[in-house]
């Protein structure tokens, strides 16, 4: 299989681009003694990131997706009682399996 040099350098360049934004933040972070404030407001991102998402698919749309909104009940009081993360994406894919295989 012959590969072109274009097409080597534009793979290893979109290998650095996806690479960089990972190791640079590692690399500074770090180095540098993050207060507690810091660490604290940083355990809320994972869950921000998750409602964004939630957000999006249940009330961006122009019809209301019933599985979904159904779904999200249980998923909320999972997330609300026991904070895991895991827990909470387990239970909303749990429950849209058995949605959809029943309904």
């Amino acid at each position: 299989m012959e590969m072109r040099l274009d097409v080597l350098l534009l793979l290893l360049a979109a290998g650095a681009v996806t690479l960089v934004p990972r190791i640079l933040p590692l690399l500074v972070f770090s180095k540098l003694q993050i207060p507690d404030w810091g660490l604290k407001w940083l355990n809320y991102i994972p869950i921000a990131i998750l409602a964004a998402l939630l957000a999006q698919v249940l009330f961006m749309h122009e019809t209301v997706q019933w599985d979904y909104l159904i779904a999200a009940i249980p998923t909320f009081l999972v997330a609300i009682y026991t904070r895991s993360l895991l827990g909470t994406v387990l239970t909303g894919v749990v429950v849209i399996i058995l949605l959809r295989f029943f309904f």
